[in-house]
């Protein structure tokens, strides 16, 4: 690809899309595996940078994996890494770091992690102060808070009531749900003020269970896990298509009136990433749903609704929505997404900037966006990127509002989805 990719006003045919596998899924699974007792063999595993990462990760602490036809070989370590010192170097993959981070602080070693500048810029400091309660000893090589991280051995006399807030990311607390059983003891954690991004925490319960470990919990508030548990594999495992990546094909039949299939996601599928669909539902896309599918076009004669939705429990699919509010004729809002502001890139003020750039009016506010579509958008606008990943592939979707669009660093797509552009652009009619 070049440095900015040019994508002509298109109308799309019927499509069908296959689904590269889930990043949740994905670096969940590795981890789990890495800690498992025996092998387990992962099938359509994602392979993009923040996979990568994590497969360099483990190969460094020691851990065999083989690579075969169709996926991944993963020899379990039985809960304790070879390599008791690493220098892991993580890129800006949060579904690698924090996990990680946890995992390798209650183990105890000596063990450096850090990322690219922006990873830099994350803040990390919730997980650190909670894993500190569980003896875990952790210091910061740079700006209190944020990586790079430096891990030394644990403390014995750990506390088993671990605390931890729910308001910044659900990364932190899946890091602890994962790691905490490494130590062999019983723990509580409590989270304190409002859990964001609940169906991610459901996602990593639902792995855990499938690696032979039940995590109990009072409605998202206090989770309890047992001791004496170790991790155990199943022989194979298969891992879903990403929900949030079929997000832009989903909104692509809706805005391009033309029905749209996404493969490897269905009714059943344990991402809450595919409530996208629900959402679409409501402002008048006609949706079909699969063992294996979902499907979406526009109903006949029917026009976008506007809307004003509350999208915590979809925080990643929510910025298609935010463009999607551009063939919406009035004025949208995206409240409870606070989490913005410390992804790959701070996501509110990113939106807003490039939603500006097509004639929107936006207005900002600390954890939602409002966003009133002109009566003409502009064409030809240069969209950045801000090397995210989410920022490209949204605005990609512009290109079917009857404009064409540049998208800058159309390459950072490689963190999750490197087929994306070869994929939309196949949809063309």
């Amino acid at each position: 690809m070049t440095d900015s990719l040019y994508l002509p006003a298109a109308h799309l045919r019927p499509a069908a899309i296959t689904l590269p596998g889930s990043k949740s899924i994905s670096n969940r699974t590795l981890l789990l595996a890495a800690l498992s007792d025996n092998a387990c063999r992962i099938e359509n595993l994602l392979d993009a940078d923040d996979t990568r990462h994590m497969l360099a990760a483990l190969q460094s602490l020691g851990v065999h994996i083989e690579r075969h036809s169709g996926g991944y070989t993963i020899h379990g370590c039985g809960g304790r890494f070879p390599q008791r010192q690493a220098d892991l170097f993580l890129g800006n993959a949060g579904t690698a770091f924090r996990p990680l981070t946890a995992a390798l602080a209650l183990l105890g070693g000596d063990y450096r992690l850090h990322g690219v500048a922006r990873m830099h810029e994350r803040p990390i400091g919730d997980l650190v102060d909670a894993l500190r309660q569980a003896g875990a000893t952790i210091r910061y090589e740079g700006r209190e808070g944020y990586p790079p991280l430096r891990i030394n051995e644990r403390q014995a006399g750990g506390r088993s009531r671990i605390t931890v807030r729910g308001n910044v990311s659900s990364q932190f607390l899946t890091a602890l749900l994962m790691a905490l059983p490494l130590t062999g003891q019983e723990h509580e954690i409590e989270v304190q003020g409002e859990l964001i991004s609940k169906p991610y925490i459901d996602i990593t319960l639902k792995l855990m269970a499938q690696f032979g470990i039940q995590v109990a919990h009072d409605s998202h508030r206090l989770f309890r896990l047992p001791e004496s548990t170790r991790y155990h594999a199943p022989a194979t495992l298969h891992v879903e298509g990403d929900a949030s990546g079929a997000s832009y094909f989903l909104a692509a039949g809706l805005l391009a009136a033309t029905p749209v299939r996404v493969y490897g996601i269905g009714r059943h599928s344990i991402q809450g990433d595919t409530a996208f669909a629900a959402e679409l539902e409501k402002i008048g896309a006609a949706v079909e749903w699969g063992e294996n599918y979902i499907q979406v076009a526009c109903r006949p004669g029917q026009c976008i609704r506007p809307f004003d939705l509350d999208a915590n429990h979809i925080p990643d699919a929510a910025m298609t929505l935010a463009v999607v509010a551009l063939a919406s004729g009035a004025r949208c809002s995206l409240r409870n997404i606070g989490s913005w502001r410390v992804k790959e890139t701070d996501r509110i003020a990113a939106m807003a900037a490039e939603l500006r750039k097509l004639g929107a009016r936006v207005e900002e506010e600390a954890e939602a966006i409002h966003i009133t579509p002109p009566p003409r958008l502009a064409a030809n606008v240069r969209i950045d990127t801000y090397d995210d990943h989410r920022m490209a592939m949204c605005f990609s979707l512009v290109s079917l509002l009857g404009v064409p669009v540049y998208i800058n660093d159309p390459q950072c797509v490689n963190k999750t989805f490197p087929d994306y552009f070869r994929l939309f652009e196949s949809m063309r009619a």
